[in-house]
C-alpha cells in the first residue's frame, strides 16, 4: 500500500535517498505465517507466567490496546477471550530474519541492520532519483520480501535516516511512505516531537517546559534554547534533524562486543539449586548465540536482579577464550550469588565478552577465576574463587532461547516467565509436535489427560484440530522450524 501524500509530485528529484525497512509486528507475523489458522487473529507472543510480558502483538491485537512490553495479563484482559497467547519461538524468528535480510541485501549493497526486524539502506541507483522512482523501488522491495518469505514489510524513504525511520512508521502497517526534503515542513513539522529518534520521555518532558510539542516547535527554537533544554550535544543534533538535516551515513553495523541472554523468572528463586538451573539456561542461550557468531569468549558475566530490583553483576576473565558450554556454565555458576545470602532473585542473565577469533593455548592446564569484579547495587568488591570441575551439560541446555529480541546482542528482559511444566503435564500451549499420521502441528490446549493439536504448517494452509491422549506414544516433540516448511539453501539453516 502506497501512503505517499498526493501533494508530492512523482517527478520531484532529490540527491540523497535513505530507505528504512521495518517488518510489521514481526514475531506475531511469523506465528501467523507458520500457523495459518492464526491469520487475522489477535495474537500475543510472550511469557505465559504471571510475570510474562508481551514480546510481540499482531495488529489485530493492537486494535484492543495490546502492545509490546505490556504485562501479558493486562494484554489478555484488553483483547478478551479472542486472544491467542503463544510462548516465543526464537528459532523461527531468527530463521525468518535471515531470510528477510537475505532478500533485502540484494537491494541494498550496504545494509545497516538495526535489529532482528529492521534496517537501513542507501541504494546507489537512487542517488538523484525522482519520488516516483523511489516509490517503484520500494514497491519492488516489498513485493520481493512478501513473495520470498510470506511476511509483510513497511518501507519508508527520506533524505536521511531520521526521516526514513519516520516514514516507515507512517507507512505501517504493510505500506510505504516517501518524505521528500522539499515537503519536510508539510509532513514532518506537525508530528509529535517524540517522533524524532533520540527524543525520549525525559527529553520530551524537558522540551514541553519550553512549549515544544511538535517537531515544528523544535525546529523553530533558537540554538541556545535547544541546547539549554537538551544539552549541547543532543540539543544541537535534534535541532538540526528537526530542520531536515541528517547527514549520517548508512554503514554496516559494528561487530558485537558481547553476546548475552537474560530472562525474568516466573517464580522468585530462593535456593542455590534454582539459581544453578537458571544460570545454566541463560548460559545455554548465550552459548547458542556465540556459536552463531563464530567467535570464542574469554569473559563471563553473571547478572542478577533481586526482588527489590537491586542489581548484582559479577565477571570473570579466563586464561583462554572458549566456546565450550561446560566451561561457560561452570564459570557462570561459580559467579552466581547464594540467594540465601543476598535475597530472592527475579531476573538472571549471562553475557560473554572478550570475543576473539583466535583460540590461544593456555599457559596453564586449567583455568581459574582470579579476582572477579562484582558490582552490587553500584558498589564494587573483589572476591577470589575457583572454577569447579566441568560438569555434565544441563538438562535444559538445548531448550529454545527464552530471551526477548531487543537487539543483535540479546540484551534486555525476557518475555519468558513461563510456568514450569509439571511431571504430569507433557504438553503446553504453543508446543510444536509431530504425529506420523497427521504431520506437524502445535498444541492449542492440554489438560485432564488430553491434548488439542492443530496440525498445520506454512505450506499446508489452515489445518484441522484433533484431540489426542496426552500420553499418545505417536505424538512427539518437533522442531519449530518445521512449521515454516522452508528449504534451506547450502550454508543457510534455521539453527538458533
Amino acid at each position: 500500500m502506497d501512503r505517499t501524500p498526493p501533494t508530492v509530485p512523482d517527478e520531484l528529484r532529490q540527491a540523497r535517498w535513505v530507505l528504512h525497512v521495518d517488518m510489521d509486528a514481526f514475531f506475531a507475523s511469523c506465528e501467523q505465517l507458520a500457523r495459518p489458522t492464526l491469520a487475522g487473529r489477535p495474537v500475543l507472543v510472550g511469557g505465559l507466567g504471571g510475570r510474562g510480558v508481551v514480546a510481540g502483538a499482531s495488529y489485530e491485537a493492537r486494535r484492543f490496546g495490546a502492545r509490546s512490553a505490556m504485562p501479558i495479563g493486562q494484554a489478555r484482559r484488553a483483547v478478551g477471550a479472542s486472544a491467542v497467547v503463544l510462548p516465543p519461538r526464537r528459532e523461527i524468528y531468527s530463521a525468518a530474519s535471515r531470510r528477510v535480510f537475505g532478500v533485502i541485501r540484494r537491494f541494498f549493497p550496504v545494509l545497516e541492520q538495526l535489529s532482528i526486524d529492521e534496517g537501513y539502506g542507501e541504494p546507489p541507483e537512487l542517488a538523484g532519483a525522482t519520488v516516483g522512482e523511489v516509490r517503484e523501488f520500494a514497491a519492488r522491495l516489498r513485493e520481493a520480501v512478501r513473495e520470498e518469505t510470506g511476511l509483510p514489510a513497511s518501507v519508508g524513504a527520506g533524505a536521511g535516516k531520521q526521516y526514513a525511520k519516520i516514514a516507515s512508521d507512517l507507512a505501517k502497517p504493510d505500506g510505504m511512505f516517501v518524505v521528500p526534503a522539499a515537503r519536510h515542513e508539510e509532513i514532518i513539522y506537525p508530528l509529535p516531537v517524540r517522533s524524532l529518534w533520540g527524543i525520549g520521555p525525559v527529553a520530551g518532558q524537558k522540551l514541553s517546559l519550553y512549549g515544544v510539542m511538535t517537531v515544528g516547535d523544535l525546529a523553530r527554537m533558537t540554538a541556545s534554547d535547544a541546547t539549554g533544554a537538551l544539552g549541547n550535544a543532543l540539543g544541537g543534533a535534534m535541532l538540526a534533524m528537526a530542520r531536515g538535516k541528517d547527514p549520517r551515513p548508512v554503514h554496516e553495523p559494528d561487530v558485537a562486543k558481547q553476546i548475552s541472554s537474560e530472562f525474568t523468572v516466573a517464580t522468585d528463586l530462593r535456593a542455590p539449586e534454582q539459581i544453578g538451573e537458571a544460570i545454566a539456561k541463560a548460559s545455554a542461550a548465550a552459548h547458542r548465540r556465540l556459536l552463531r557468531d563464530g567467535r570464542l569468549a574469554r569473559t563471563v558475566t553473571v547478572k542478577i536482579k533481586l526482588t527489590d530490583f537491586q542489581n548484582i553483576s559479577r565477571s570473570s576473565t579466563m586464561n583462554t577464550a572458549t566456546e565450550d558450554l561446560d566451561t561457560i556454565v561452570a564459570v557462570a555458576r561459580a559467579l552466581a550469588p547464594d540467594p540465601r545470602e543476598v535475597g530472592a532473585v527475579r531476573l538472571v542473565g549471562v553475557s560473554l565478552s572478550g570475543l576473539t577469533d583466535v583460540a590461544q593455548p593456555s599457559l596453564f592446564e586449567s583455568a581459574s577465576i582470579a579476582l572477579p569484579r562484582h558490582d552490587v547495587g553500584g558498589a564494587r568488591y573483589d572476591e577470589s574463587s575457583d572454577i569447579p570441575e566441568p560438569m555434565d551439560p544441563p538438562r535444559d541446555a538445548a531448550a529454545p532461547d527464552a530471551a526477548a529480541a531487543s537487539g543483535a546482542s540479546g540484551a534486555g528482559e525476557s518475555a519468558e516467565g513461563d510456568p514450569p511444566v509439571g511431571a504430569g503435564d507433557r504438553w503446553r500451549p504453543g508446543d510444536d509436535v509431530r504425529h506420523p499420521e497427521f504431520g506437524h502441528g502445535w498444541v492449542q490446549g492440554a489438560g485432564h489427560g488430553w491434548v488439542s493439536v492443530r496440525f498445520e504448517t506454512r505450506a499446508t494452509g489452515p489445518g484441522k484440530a484433533r484431540s489426542l491422549r496426552a500420553e499418545d506414544p505417536d505424538l512427539e516433540p518437533a522442531d519449530p522450524l518445521d512449521s515454516l516448511a522452508w528449504d534451506y539453501p547450502s550454508g543457510e539453516n534455521g539453527e538458533e
